[in-house]
């Protein structure tokens, strides 16, 4: 086991091996602009629909209008999930 590993230690490092630190560094470094310019991409989407939505909310506002009583004591209630309870 001794030899083999001298001899592994004595062997030239091939050139595709030597560089292969260097692409990995490279490619985590891109990786990690590409998350920070997403997170930015994902905030200026994130301002631009609430602004949007602040916006339209406020710009169109209908007028508001008086809803009619429901009661669940009359005969013929919107309430009523059934015919049954209609009390006839």
């Amino acid at each position: 086991m001794d030899d083999e590993l001298r001899i592994l230690n004595a062997a030239d490092i091939p050139p595709a091996l030597d560089a292969l630190d260097a692409r990995v560094l490279t490619a985590l470094a891109a990786r990690r602009r590409e998350a920070v310019a997403m997170r930015r991409a994902m905030l200026v989407a994130a301002l631009v629909s609430l602004g949007g939505g602040v916006a339209a909310g406020s710009a169109f506002v209908p007028d508001a209008v008086a809803a009619g009583p429901l009661t669940p004591l009359v005969l013929d209630s919107p309430l009523a999930p059934s015919t049954l309870l209609n009390g006839r």
